[in-house]
């Protein structure tokens, strides 16, 4: 990478990791805290949670779309201020509607996938996968940080102090965006890291993504649902302290992230995705399953903890390699989209199912309910296909070069599928690389190229 890579690199990923503990930061007491709130219900606890992924899955890719319009800074600056005002409104309230209203509004500052498009537009296609992967590192951070910060800094300023924070980060991030990050010349059409509206119908078709953002929704789901009861259990059924809280997470965290690294490099290296895969789901049903009969132990109930974290963590790490992996050419940044539209409404379902359940039935019957929904998750799992291990590639075409589909797959070893985007005079290989023919492909284009893979 140049300077100016890693200086966008850097400014980009701070700025998502910033709007990112503002949000995280709540999950872990959110639960304990909202009691002291006017009309607090277990209900209201689970919509509180969740609602900001209901506003944020709507309108991530229509603000994407407007980026395209009028510029990725613009709506970044302006869901940066719609977050600010989130979370100076839930800062400022007394009441469990007026904390909602925040988190909604929270959630409406939805600039995640316009924050990539514009890490897209700063980077050249050699490093843009690797710039993307690091933002993706820095929500790991930002989670880590939430899980073991926000019970500390909440015991010392409350939930409200928390809020505060946030607005504070948002005021960051927007003036690290004004004066740190550069203003790209022109914006980049690229489709490996944008959603395309006319792939939107074929995707949405698709049974191979539809079992992942099946998978994604339910992970998120049960994640939601979890932080309804996880906190309140921890206080009133096992008696720990809230001001202890932040060990079990630390611990519990740190020791799942050991034990799941020797998978996600056995998944990768190996190519045994598959079986990792569906061993990770069966592993997050597991950890619910032993939540749900922890009530009045302690030790099974942190092991269950610890359980959930490796199983939720090694799933949020090979989810988008297999989104990746299965998306047509052409088609990954719109599978992504859909992918994280998906992510969010599943936190929504879960945070308002976590609430219900827990008011109705108790806070033990949460766990249960989540083990439920993994079950059918993990029936969806064993069918998908093994995922072939694919690369994309990507050529700029002369002017009136025309590609014909037909002449490469099939006829040119490796390549199972093109999609070309004559407007952007850009056509996307998806490539097997170890049947790969670079020659071959040179002879059917009839000139030598420097393609770039990802």
């Amino acid at each position: 990478m140049n300077s100016l890579e890693r200086k966008s690199l850097v400014g980009l990923a701070s700025l998502y990791a910033f709007r990112m503990v503002g949000l995280f930061m709540l999950l872990p007491v959110l639960a304990l805290y909202a009691g002291n709130y006017a009309g607090s219900t277990a209900f209201l606890v689970g919509l509180a949670l969740g609602v900001y992924g209901l506003t944020q899955g709507l309108l991530q890719i229509p603000l994407g779309f407007l980026s395209d319009r009028i510029g990725r800074k613009p709506v970044i600056v302006g869901g940066m201020l719609m977050f600010l005002v989130g979370s100076l409104l839930a800062a400022s309230t007394d009441s469990m509607w007026g904390l909602i209203a925040g988190r909604a509004m929270q959630g409406a500052g939805a600039v995640a996938s316009t924050i990539m498009a514009l890490l897209s537009d700063l980077t050249t296609e050699q490093n843009r996968t690797k710039a993307m992967a690091a933002v993706g590192g820095s929500i790991g951070i930002s989670f880590a940080f939430s899980m073991v910060f926000g019970p500390i800094l909440a015991h010392k300023w409350g939930l409200s102090g928390l809020f505060w924070i946030a607005a504070v980060l948002a005021i960051v991030g927007i003036l690290i965006l004004l004066f740190v990050i550069p203003t790209p010349a022109k914006l980049v059409h690229n489709a490996e890291a944008e959603a395309v509206p006319a792939m939107f119908s074929r995707l949405l078709r698709d049974g191979e993504l539809l079992r992942l953002n099946l998978g994604i929704g339910t992970l998120h789901f049960a994640q939601m649902a979890s932080w309804v009861a996880v906190p309140v259990m921890l206080e009133q059924s096992l008696h720990f302290q809230r001001s202890d809280h932040w060990l079990i997470y630390l611990g519990a965290m740190g020791l799942s992230f050991l034990c799941m690294l020797p998978f996600i490099i056995i998944a990768e290296t190996r190519r045994k995705m598959k079986p990792v895969f569906v061993a990770a789901v069966l592993v997050l049903g597991v950890g619910e399953l032993l939540l749900g009969s922890g009530a009045s132990s302690r030790w099974l109930f942190v092991f269950g903890l610890f359980v959930f974290f490796m199983g939720f963590n090694l799933l949020e790490a090979t989810l988008p390699s297999l989104v990746s992996k299965s998306a047509p050419a052409g088609g990954r940044g719109t599978a992504m989209g859909i992918y994280s539209t998906s992510q969010f409404l599943g936190a929504f379902a879960g945070g308002v199912t976590g609430g219900f359940v827990a008011h109705r039935y108790g806070y033990e019957m949460v766990f249960w309910v989540a083990a439920g929904m993994i079950c059918l998750w993990l029936s969806a799992a064993l069918t998908m296909k093994s995922p072939r291990h694919l690369k994309s590639l990507v050529v700029s075409l002369c002017p009136e070069e025309k590609i014909v589909v037909s002449d490469f797959v099939g006829k040119v070893p490796g390549i199972v599928d093109v999609v070309v985007i004559p407007e952007h005079r850009l056509a996307y290989f998806k490539v097997d690389h170890d049947l790969f023919s670079s020659e071959k492909m040179e002879a059917v284009l009839g000139r030598s190229l420097e393609p770039t893979t990802s």
